[in-house]
C-alpha cells in the first residue's frame, strides 16, 4: 500500500520543505480537561484557521470536533495509551485497532513505546505488530519513543543524549515512519539523534514551561541540527495567544524564521 502511506504522509508534511507543524490534543485520556483543551471543536478550529500540518488526538477528541475539521489537516490518530494520572502503571497498550485510524480518516496513527520500561518486550511487540497492520492500510505511523531505564548501570534523564538516539533509532527499526521525541539540549547532540535515524525526527514539547523563548529556541535549534519539525501540546495550546502562537511557530518551522522574529510576532 505504498500510494497511500506517500499520499498520507504528504497529508502530514510540507512538500515545500519536509517540514510539518503538528499540535498535539492527546493528553485528555490521561489527564482528562487539561487547561487550553477543555472545548475540543474550539481549538480545533482556531489550529485549523492557524494552518498547522496536523494535530495528535484521540477517537472522542475528533469525535465533538468533527465538522471544525478540513482537508488542509491531517489527523494523527492516537492508537496507543492504557493508563491515567489516577494511578495507572505509566504502561501502554494498543487501545484502537489500525482499522480505527482509517475509518476515521487519519493521515497517520500514533503509537508511544516506552523502552526501558520493565515491560519494554511487550510494548516493542505490539507497535511492530500495529505498525505491520497499519502499512497494510496504507497508513503511516509516528511512533513516540521514550528512553527510561538504565544505561551501564546508572538512571539517565528522559532527554538524555545517548538514550534518545538509541530510541529513536530503535523505533525506526520498528517499521516507524516518523519519530517523535525529546530534544536532547543542544545542536549537536540532536544531530546525532537525526543522523542515527532514517526516518524523520519531530520534537515533543513536554510539560508546559515558562518559557517561551527557550521553546522557540529549542524548536529552532532541532531544525538546525536536522530535525522536520514538532509535534508540541500545552506549551501551544496553554498559550494566552494561540492565533499568535500558531503564526510563530508555524514561521519557525516553515518560514526558517530566528527567534527574535518569532518573539516579536507572538507579542504583536
Amino acid at each position: 500500500m505504498e500510494t497511500g502511506l506517500i499520499l498520507r504522509k504528504n497529508q502530514i508534511f510540507n512538500k515545500k520543505d519536509g517540514r510539518t507543524v503538528i499540535i498535539a490534543m492527546d493528553h485528555g485520556s490521561i489527564a482528562g480537561p487539561v487547561e487550553g483543551i477543555e472545548k475540543p471543536a474550539s481549538i480545533i478550529d482556531a489550529c485549523v484557521k492557524g494552518r498547522v500540518d496536523g494535530i495528535l488526538t484521540t477517537k472522542g477528541f475528533v469525535d465533538a470536533s468533527r465538522d471544525k475539521w478540513d482537508r488542509h489537516t491531517g489527523l494523527v490518530l492516537r492508537i496507543s495509551g492504557g493508563f491515567t494520572v489516577l494511578g495507572g502503571g505509566f504502561e501502554e497498550e494498543i487501545i484502537a485497532e489500525p482499522l480505527t485510524a482509517a475509518a476515521y480518516g487519519a493521515a497517520c496513527a500514533a503509537i508511544t513505546v516506552k523502552f526501558g520500561h520493565q515491560r519494554e518486550g511487550d510494548f516493542i511487540r505490539q507497535a511492530s505488530l500495529a505498525i505491520d497492520a497499519c502499512h497494510r492500510l496504507g497508513i503511516p505511523v509516528m511512533i513516540e519513543a521514550m528512553a527510561r531505564g538504565t544505561m551501564n548501570g546508572k538512571p539517565f534523564p528522559s532527554n538524555d543524549p545517548e538514550g534518545i538516539r538509541m530510541a529513536a533509532r530503535m523505533a525506526a527499526e520498528l517499521g516507524a515512519d516518523m519519530v517523535k521525541t525529546y530534544y536532547t539540549g543542544s545542536t549537536d547532540s540532536f544531530a546525532r539523534v537525526v543522523s542515527g535515524c532514517p526516518v524523520p525526527v519531530v520534537i515533543l514539547g513536554g510539560a508546559k514551561g515558562d518559557s517561551v523563548e527557550a521553546l522557540f529556541q529549542d524548536i529552532r535549534d532541532s531544525l538546525d541540527a536536522g530535525g522536520v519539525g514538532i509535534a508540541v501540546g500545552r506549551n501551544i495550546f496553554g498559550y494566552k495567544d494561540l492565533p499568535a502562537m500558531l503564526k510563530a511557530v508555524n514561521g519557525l518551522v516553515h518560514e526558517n524564521w530566528i527567534v527574535q522574529k518569532a518573539l516579536e510576532v507572538l507579542e504583536g
